[in-house]
C-alpha cells in the first residue's frame, strides 16, 4: 500500500479517514476506552504466547457483543451488522 493509500479506501467506502496526533489521546476517545477493556482481561505486560486463540476469541466476543454508550446502547457487532448491505437468498 502507498502512503496515501486512506485516500483511495475513503473514497471507495465513502467515508472519511481521520488521524490523530501522537500523544493526544482526547482524539482517540473509543480507542482509548476500548484499550481500557481490554485490558481488564489481559493486564499491560502480558505475555500472549502463554493466551490461547480460544481464549482471546472468547474475550473478542464478550467486547463485541457489549453495549456501549457511545453506540446508543448497541454492540458493536450489532451496529457493523446494520452497516452492512443485506443479502438476497437466492
Amino acid at each position: 500500500m502507498t502512503d496515501r493509500a486512506h485516500e483511495q479506501v475513503s473514497a471507495k467506502l465513502a467515508c472519511p479517514v481521520y488521524f490523530a496526533r501522537p500523544y493526544h489521546s482526547w482524539e482517540r476517545g473509543s480507542n482509548e476506552n476500548t484499550n481500557g477493556l481490554i485490558r481488564e482481561y489481559f493486564p499491560k505486560g502480558t505475555d500472549f504466547a502463554h493466551v490461547s486463540e480460544e481464549r482471546i476469541q472468547e474475550i473478542e466476543d464478550k467486547l463485541n457483543l457489549r453495549p456501549r454508550k457511545r453506540l446508543g446502547y448497541q454492540a458493536p457487532i450489532e451496529v457493523l451488522e446494520q452497516s452492512l448491505p443485506r443479502q438476497r437468498a437466492a
